[in-house]
């Protein structure tokens, strides 16, 4: 069984697109009077201003095409109505919008005609040509700015190579240093125990020549008493 409060906050929800609705509709209404009015490129960005509230009202009505699935079934009735008095009004704004924006003379001003006369067919050749060389030299433009782009690329990657080589390079005399610093230890250790044993030597080898010419004097001192 459906919760009431539910179906209160569905109904709050609804009412609450309806009625902002009803104000993008307003304000797409009074875009599309003023349009007639309009022409060349402030015609253009006025469609731009009108198609995006238009969008607007779309996704609102498509909100509440949501919505009105959650309202109970008394209420649906009208509502279904009111919705399908919504969807026309959208569409018939869209189908006012889809007229106005293909109104041709009045987007292009005064130069646009249906049957040109020559001058006009020149003009518009010429305004034609323009632009497409415009368009090449834009497009020329970037395919040099891609070539030095590639180009640029290819430099990186040699450098991160070079980078690559050099840091090996650096990674193995590191190693050899590494290497060459531990046999130097290894070498001041060996001239310091050898250090150490001489002095011993030298101590014994004195102490031993103390011994023998003690005992020499001793053995001389006992002959003449």
């Amino acid at each position: 069984m459906a919760n009431p409060m539910d179906s209160e906050a569905g109904s709050e929800l609804f009412s609450n697109y309806e009625a902002e609705l009803k104000l993008v509709q307003a304000d797409l209404n009074q875009k599309l009077d003023q349009l007639p009015e309009l022409s060349g490129e402030e015609r253009k960005a006025a469609i731009g201003r009108a198609q995006r509230s238009l969008e607007e009202a779309t996704e609102i009505l498509d909100s509440m095409r949501l919505e009105k699935e959650n309202l109970p079934a008394n209420q649906k009735t009208k509502t279904n109505q009111r919705f399908r008095n919504y969807t026309h009004d959208i569409d018939m704004a869209k189908q006012k919008l889809k007229g106005l924006s293909s109104d041709k003379s009045a987007l292009f001003g005064r130069r646009y005609t249906d049957n040109p006369t020559s001058d006009d067919q020149l003009e518009q050749r010429q305004q034609l040509l323009s632009g497409t060389d415009r368009l090449d030299r834009s497009s020329g433009r970037l395919r040099e700015s891609q070539r030095i782009a590639l180009e640029t690329e290819d430099i990186g990657r040699n450098t991160l190579a070079d980078l690559a080589r050099q840091r090996e390079v650096i990674e193995h005399s590191r190693d050899v240093l590494l290497e060459g610093e531990g046999y130097t230890d290894r070498s001041n250790k060996t001239l310091k125990q050898m250090a150490r044993r001489m002095a011993t030597n030298k101590i014994i080898t004195i102490a031993i020549i103390t011994v023998l010419v003690l005992l020499i004097l001793a053995v001389i001192i006992s002959k003449f008493r």
